[in-house]
């Protein structure tokens, strides 16, 4: 039975294949003749469909000399090849029609036919649905493009002076797969069109697989269509309806030619974001491994633009302006004369590194062959430089300056005022503006004269702003002059007296900064009703001010600093919107009349640092003056200089003033040999602690509570306690002078964000930190991180100082260590890894090669850091 099973399985088989066999003879007939009718058919309308394209492409190369596109050439080689294909299958004596039509016959060898016709029916299949697909694939809008005459247009431009460094930089990144994108950036003149000049040159002459390289000026008036005008005739994009197609259309041309293409998109000049994308240009990115390349004033824009490298081009060193300069002047007229070279080296440093500035002015120069051409020359440069002298000003003056004026007044309290200032000098600073230095910025003379003409209403109203800076006048310009100004600077001349008044309507900000006034006139202010801002600072000679000043009610911003002032006028009173009011270094003010400081009630800012020669004259005593400072409810930064301990103990009753105190010094406290400090934990805001001449004092008691607890630092209890906090959190600066009993200050390590340690002049100082106080208070204080801000330590004339810090200083951000007559310190808190932070070691040769190290190499190491000081 098992046998007869399979037997009959066998049978089925066989039989239903033959079924399936003799139903394919059937039907086969009518397919194979259907689908070598269809091919046929087919294969003659795709010939057609390639003729009438091949017409429209060579129409487009004879006459509109464009070039074919890449797709449309390789759909006509396929079709092409699918015609021979075609061809070689009818044509073969194999399956040639009549195989065909023998196939389609019933008889003979049923299993072969069935076979043969299977495989000749599957081939026929095969190719109409190719034909079918090219004949879809060959519906072109358009078959070619306009070829720009070359990948790259050479642009015109002079020989480069000191920019090699830059350029290679710039190209370096432009061979780098994973930037794509190259923002450079820096202040008008300085080169930066001519380093764009140089790269898109240098695609000419350097082997590279770039398809094509545009080059565009934006220009501050942006206008997209502009750019695309500019992009579609340099892609081929502009025919005859392009001018008709709004900036989609426009887009979407660009974006079909630039796709497939590695392109580098060079764009001068732009001074905002440019959006590539509505303007049709694909992202460049690592994987189309395109490249944009653009040159702005602003590094914010950099940013804006997904910069992926931001590049500033600074003006030129020394050595390469004067190279620049000698190449525009020429050798002829160099060497005409012995004394030439000499008088064009002055020349050439007025301009500053500025390559605008050097080529300009050495072109001008190149015709002047005398040497009284070229004083000439001097003299007028030097005119026109001291009118805009470039000046360092602090950003925190400048910033009250904004504040007097009333432009940053959105702002009920002076932090947020200061902020919105900060962020505007940033802003500016990024946009090559103003150049910053740490807490200073200045301006160039290129951008200041720039900055003048602009506010001068581009120039057709030049007295409204009246600036002699740095001119050396004698007296103040005519007073004619002064009547339509709104601002004046009169600084760094040597003005010694204001004897005659000027009606002034409109002046709101007088500088007489760094002159030397000796005398104001009573009526010189008498017609000044707008003026806001009056700075008289630096002034030494100038010892009274006039009643007059009274008249100046609007005034919000007065600066006495550095002046020679002996008392102030009861007339002051009347300046009752005073914002600003600085008296810093005014040694010699010895008396301030009761109720003048009280009431100034709008008062914000009080420099008082270092201000007043006596505390027995000055305000009737400092208990007084603490007494008028709590009236000012609206204070909200403090200077001050504290010399009696009474004074120093009312004031921290005063929870405001506290609050507002950022710079406090503590001066000639006698008859005291130990003072608590402790007070100052709650100073929030204070930013610099000087403590000096207090002969006595031998001790700075820190006493410390926490939870109930407390701990003395450092000569107290600190066991079983609480953990304690670091509490000056505000604090980046300290100094001490002249304390000759002063032993250590172990206290110093609950200031965690400290910048700069300065100690002068304490003849029994031992340890800056008590290494036995330190292992003491560790135990008893929670995330202990003294100064690992610390930039600067500088140590002066204390003999018996062993000992900085037990430990090497966890300060990655230390600069300098200044040591000078310290015999006694043998080892400086560093370790060999410290070596790798550049810090600079001044000092005396003898005190440096008597150090001890830990190890030989550690020294080693910081040989190439110590600077032999001399003081």
């Amino acid at each position: 039975m098992g046998n007869i099973f399979s037997i009959s399985i066998s049978c089925d088989g066989i039989l239903s294949g033959c079924w399936d066999c003799t139903v394919g003879q059937a039907a086969y007939p009518c397919m194979l003749k259907s689908n070598l009718h269809d091919l046929q058919t087919a294969i003659e309308e795709l010939a057609d469909q390639k003729n009438d394209v091949q017409r429209r492409v060579e129409n487009a190369e004879q006459q509109q000399h464009l070039k074919r596109l890449d797709q449309v050439q390789r759909w006509i080689s396929r079709v092409e090849a699918m015609e021979a294909k075609v061809s070689n299958l009818v044509r073969d004596k194999d399956n040639s029609t009549q195989k065909v039509e023998k196939l389609c016959k019933f008889g003979g060898g049923l299993f072969s036919n069935c076979k043969t016709q299977y495989k000749v029916g599957k081939k026929l299949t095969k190719l109409l649905v190719e034909v079918n697909t090219l004949q879809r694939r060959g519906v072109f809008e358009v078959v070619a493009e306009r070829v720009p005459a070359a990948i790259v247009y050479e642009r015109s431009t002079e020989p480069t002076v000191g920019m090699d460094s830059t350029f290679g930089k710039v190209w370096g990144y432009l061979e780098e797969e994973q930037v794509g994108i190259i923002g450079l950036y820096g202040m008008g003149g300085v080169g930066k069109t001519t380093l764009l000049t140089k790269i898109n040159n240098n695609f000419l002459h350097t082997p590279n697989d770039f398809d094509l390289v545009i080059w565009i000026v934006v220009s501050k008036d942006l206008k997209l269509e502009n750019i695309q005008d500019s992009i579609g005739e340099k892609t081929g994009c502009c025919d005859d309806t392009w001018k008709d197609k709004d900036h989609l259309r426009k887009a979407e041309d660009i974006f079909r030619v630039l796709k497939s293409k590695k392109f580098a998109l060079l764009l001068d000049d732009i001074w905002e974001r440019v959006d590539l994308a509505k303007i049709g240009v694909p992202i460049p990115d690592r994987q189309n491994t395109s490249k944009l390349v653009f040159k702005t004033r602003s590094e914010e824009v950099c940013s804006r633009m997904g910069a992926h490298k931001k590049i500033k081009v600074e003006c030129l060193a020394w050595d390469r302006a004067w190279t620049l300069f000698q190449e525009k002047v020429g050798e002829e007229t160099l060497y005409i004369h012995p004394d030439i070279p000499k008088l064009a080296e002055i020349v050439a440093k007025e301009c500053d590194g500025l390559p605008l500035a050097l080529i300009t002015i050495g072109r001008a120069m190149a015709c002047k062959k005398t040497p009284q051409e070229w004083n000439h020359a001097i003299q007028v440069l030097k005119r026109s430089a001291s009118e805009f002298s470039d000046f360092l000003i602090h950003k925190r003056r400048l910033i009250y300056c904004w504040v007097g004026e009333e432009i940053l007044d959105e702002y009920d309290d002076i932090t947020g005022a200061q902020n919105q200032g900060y962020d505007i000098i940033g802003t500016l600073v990024n946009a090559c503006l103003l150049e910053g230095r740490e807490d200073y910025v200045r301006m160039h003379d290129v951008i200041r004269d720039m900055a003048m003409w602009l506010a001068c209403e581009c120039g057709k109203a030049k007295e409204n702003f009246l600036v002699h800076t740095g001119a050396h006048l004698i007296e103040a310009p005519d007073f004619e002059k002064w009547k339509g100004a709104k601002r004046m600077s009169l600084m760094a001349n040597q003005i010694e007296n204001l004897v005659e008044g000027s009606i002034c309507p409109s002046l709101s900000t007088l500088f007489l900064t760094n002159n030397r006034l000796k005398m104001i006139s009573e009526g010189f202010f008498q017609h000044m009703p707008s003026l806001r801002v009056l700075d008289l600072s630096e002034n030494k000679g100038i010892t009274h001010l006039p009643m007059g000043i009274s008249k100046l009610q609007s005034l919000q911003y007065l600066n006495l600093s550095q002046t020679g002032i002996r008392d102030l006028p009861i007339e002051l009173k009347a300046l009752d919107k005073l914002k600003y009011l600085n008296l810093e270094f005014t040694s010699k003010l010895n008396m301030v009349p009761r109720n003048v400081i009280s009431s100034f009630l709008m008062l914000r800012v009080l420099r008082m640092y270092d201000c007043g020669s006596s505390d027995d004259i000055l305000f009737g005593g400092e208990e007084a003056l603490v007494e008028e400072l709590v009236c000012l409810k609206h204070l909200d930064v403090l200077t001050i200089t504290i010399r009696c301990v009474s004074a120093f103990k009312r004031f921290f009753t005063s929870l405001n003033l506290l609050t507002c105190t950022q710079v406090l010094c503590l001066e000639s406290f006698t008859f005291v040999s130990s003072l608590d400090i402790s007070p100052l934990t709650n100073m929030k805001r204070l930013d610099i602690l000087n403590i000096c001449d207090c002969e006595s004092m031998e001790d700075l008691k820190l006493d410390l509570v926490q939870d109930g607890a407390a701990a003395q630092v450092p000569n107290g209890p600190c066991n079983s306690i609480t953990m304690i906090k670091s509490c000056f959190h505000s604090l980046q600066r300290v100094s001490v002078y002249e304390c000759p009993k002063l032993k250590d200050l172990t206290w110093l390590i609950f200031a965690p964000n400290l910048v700069t340690i300065d100690i002068h002049d304490c003849p029994e100082m031992e340890q800056i930190i008590n290494c036995g106080q330190l292992s003491k208070v560790e135990e008893v204080v929670e995330d202990l991180s003294s100064f690992a801000k610390l930039n600067n330590l500088i140590l002066i004339n204390l003999p018996q100082l062993k000992s900085i810090y037990a430990n090497a200083l966890p300060s990655p951000y230390l600069k300098t260590i200044v040591v000078f007559n310290c015999p006694q310190l043998r080892q400086l808190p560093l370790d060999s890894g410290a070596s790798k932070r550049n810090i600079v070691i001044e000092g005396e040769e003898d005190w440096w090669n008597e150090l001890e190290w830990e190890k030989e190499a550690t020294r080693n190491d910081f040989l190439s850091s110590f600077r032999n000081l001399k003081l």
